[in-house]
């Protein structure tokens, strides 16, 4: 079983629909109890950073996520969702997030257009990790104005190109994070979803 963290800020659907399609059971939750159960975890996210972590911490989901991701088991974030996995961010002022990965969310600076919206190319900085197994590099779908800059290079496994390399995907560990939406990002992106759950038997 897959829980799929409900804490009032998330694409809950159309992941739920997503893991069901991949022939996995989906359960949008926001009980603790449940959720430490599950074999793997996904904190999806849309909207603000600050927000959300205010979110979390108000229904007590900010240590349920810690305790998971210290278990061992599978997590995921995905969208904003990785962007919570960091240590802080600097959307709307600065905000302290969950810290299971060293690093800060800052925003796109420069002459371009913001935000980063659009189908974009991935390029493996880590290969090996078995999120990417059997996946040749390809597109995904990115919407965001702000990117992760992980303090640990270790913890960077997939870039992107926007004006600058920016952060696509990150893990250590049973940590992960997708900066993109897998569910709406075609056969890679599903195909990137499976192999995470996959780990979560």
């Amino acid at each position: 079983m897959i829980a799929i963290i409900d804490y009032g800020m998330g694409n809950l659907h159309s992941v739920s629909k997503a893991v069901e399609r991949l022939g996995y059971e989906a359960v949008v939750t926001g009980d603790a109890e449940q959720i430490l159960a599950a074999e793997g975890a996904i904190l999806p996210g849309v909207g603000a950073f600050g927000d959300a972590m205010e979110q979390l911490r108000e229904s007590g989901l900010d240590g349920v996520v810690r305790s998971y991701a210290e278990s061992g088991k599978p997590l995921i974030g995905i969208c904003l969702g990785m962007q919570l996995l960091f240590a802080s961010s600097e959307e709307h002022g600065n905000h302290e997030g969950l810290g299971l990965l060293p690093g800060s969310v800052v925003r796109f600076r420069g002459d371009y257009k913001v935000p980063h919206m659009g189908w974009n190319r991935l390029s493996y900085k880590q290969s090996a990790s078995p999120i990417f197994q059997g996946i040749e590099e390809g597109h995904v779908y990115f919407v965001h104005s702000y990117h992760a800059k992980p303090e640990r290079e270790s913890d960077l496994l997939a870039v992107t190109d926007y004006h600058q390399p920016v952060t696509a995907i990150v893990g250590r560990d049973n940590v992960y994070g997708m900066q993109f939406h897998p569910e709406k990002s075609g056969d890679i992106g599903m195909q990137l979803l499976n192999n995470f759950l996959a780990m979560c038997k």
